[in-house]
């Protein structure tokens, strides 16, 4: 039997219990403590995507800050190395707090439906969770039924801060490779234009999930993710109440003011939403505007009545004369025009769609009109196989044929984004080095050496630092170790301390004795090399010291 997968030394892992699109999940053990947890490892064919790198640290650093009951907590971080006889790289992975349970998406397609009681409960967990993570500064920007935990007790459990981002991060739009982040049923208004966000899209994606709990669907429903974005950005979702009469004009209002196209017509915050949810729960009026229903018309009826009822009963039949007679004449008029186009052949008023991937906004342009079709929605995102605004993806799809004056929508690439400095300090040489920044699409500078303890070759410092985000491609510059390090002035020191300062510094030290009977015995009288003065590591200085004979 094969040993166990052990990471960091101390977590061993078990079966895989998830998949993701960008990591698998163990179940694990942490041996040092005897807990179980769970162990979410970037898959390695992504591991060697610099953007994908970065999206799962970021998961690690956003999710290592929040500590709340509601929010699964992640324990530890860190990496493995992969290696295919060919080339070596690292595969992070994250340590999290393993939640027994079901997501809601698997509640969802199991076939069970939520009461409206509990779906708002389970909404009052993840706005709770929500409103933590916003007070710390992180939007998660990707609520959805698979991100959210619920455990056999009933709580609430979210999950994944992969694409989660500080408040303050402005470049925090929904840009990534070949997809747009955030999932589409569950996107708002502003991250399907590509805009910056704020915790307020959270608020519109968590109302489109208590849509989909209270409804079974999501708000918008579409043939492909550009369909749906469409739409969030375009167009009024119905009432939760159209598709299931119970659900109160309460909740709709809730619903419906979160699902606002504008964030300032949402609620200012998920503190602020929870609170409605949970006067719903309690029966209590909500804050949200109520939508107004239009009262049905009635019909008075009767065999008898006053003068004015025989009226209304005239005014009734000579209606329906001159209804009846209208109907005539369209009736007429139809045939005419069936006959008319039987006879008629009609121009073709049908194209195909031309193929746009991969061309620049302005020869798309010429080439739909050309066509007869409108460019429509121009989505931005990042991309680092699409150059810089060129075509990414269409909707409609090449070759679909549409009415001329139809619009053609457009994902275009905005470049690969910035990427962030990896950590090179203390690796051992500048070629180990110069390969990491090479990875993370980012040059070597200028190399200069200063004295520091550390062997000779090793990086003590790069510039810009770690973690730093910046263009691909820019130059960063290293400071490594020259090996040599300041020999200290022990001149007065009792030789054995002397011996103690030098050897931690790593010099060996030699000694020499020389009577003086002015000092006490054991006095360092001299040094060499004197102090201030820079020798190798592993180099010998030789202390005088004073004796009395």
């Amino acid at each position: 039997m094969s040993e166990p997968r052990l990471l960091g030394g101390r977590y061993e892992l078990g079966e895989v219990i998830g998949h993701g699109g960008m990591a698998e999940v163990y179940s694990g053990t942490d041996i040092r403590l005897g807990r179980p947890v769970a162990v979410k490892v970037l898959r390695a064919d992504l591991a060697r995507d610099h953007s994908f790198l970065m999206r799962f640290e970021r998961e690690a650093q956003a999710a290592a800050k929040l500590n709340h009951p509601n929010i699964v907590a992640v324990y530890d971080t860190g990496e493995d190395i992969s290696d295919d006889g060919l080339s070596s790289t690292r595969v992070p992975w994250i340590v999290m707090e393993r939640v027994e349970g079901q997501t809601l998406r698997q509640i969802m397609t199991s076939g069970r439906r939520l009461t409206v009681e509990r779906a708002l409960d389970i909404t009052s967990g993840i706005l709770s969770a929500l409103d933590y993570s916003h007070r710390h500064g992180i939007v998660h920007r990707d609520i959805k039924p698979a991100n959210v935990m619920v455990t056999p007790a009933g709580d609430v459990k979210v999950m994944d801060f992969g694409i989660a981002r500080a408040l303050a991060d402005a470049s925090a739009t929904v840009t990534h490779t070949s997809a747009v982040l955030g999932t589409a049923q569950y996107l708002s208004p502003e991250q399907a234009r590509g805009e910056i966000v704020d915790a307020r899209s959270d608020l519109y994606s968590c109302a489109a999930l208590l849509y989909e709990l209270l409804t079974g669907r999501p708000p918008f429903t579409g043939d492909s993710p550009v369909a749906i974005a469409y739409q969030h950005v375009t167009e009024q979702p119905q009432a939760p109440s159209v598709f299931d009469p119970e659900i109160g004009p309460e909740i709709d209002a809730i619903v419906l003011t979160a699902l606002a196209k504008k964030p300032a017509d949402r609620y200012a915050s998920a503190a602020e939403m929870r609170g409605d949810v949970e006067r719903a729960l309690d029966g209590q009026p909500v804050t949200a505007k109520i939508p107004v229903q239009e009262a049905p018309t009635t019909v008075m009826s009767g065999l008898h009545g006053s003068s004015t009822q025989v009226a209304t009963r005239q005014r009734q039949s000579t209606a329906i004369w001159l209804g009846s007679l209208v109907a005539v004449v369209v009736v007429v008029l139809g045939a005419m025009l069936v006959l008319l186009k039987i006879f008629t052949p009609a121009p073709s008023d049908q194209v195909a769609v031309p193929d746009l991937q991969g061309l620049t906004i302005s020869q798309a342009t010429k080439l739909l009109t050309n066509t007869g079709l409108l460019l429509g929605d121009q989505l931005p995102q990042a991309s680092t196989d699409r150059p810089k605004d060129t075509i990414i993806s269409q909707s409609p799809n090449r070759d679909v044929q549409v009415s001329k004056g139809s619009t053609v929508d457009i994902v275009i690439s905005t470049g690969p984004g910035q990427v962030a400095v990896p950590n090179v300090v203390n690796m051992a040489t500048v070629e180990q080095a110069q390969a990491a920044l090479t990875a993370a699409n980012l040059k070597l500078g200028a190399v200069t050496q200063e004295n520091a303890d550390a062997a000779a070759g090793t990086v003590i410092r790069s510039d810009p630092a770690a973690g730093t985000m910046t263009d691909p491609g820019t130059a960063v510059s290293l400071v490594i170790s020259n090996g040599k390090v300041q020999v200290p002035n022990v001149v007065g020191e009792q030789a054995s301390q002397a011996e103690t300062e030098l050897a931690n510094l790593g010099f060996n030290v030699a000694h020499v004795t020389q009577v003086d009977t002015t000092v006490a015995a054991g006095t360092v009288l001299s040094q060499d090399p004197v102090g201030g003065t820079s020798a190798d590591q592993g180099s010998t200085v030789t202390i005088t010291e004073s004796s009395t004979s």
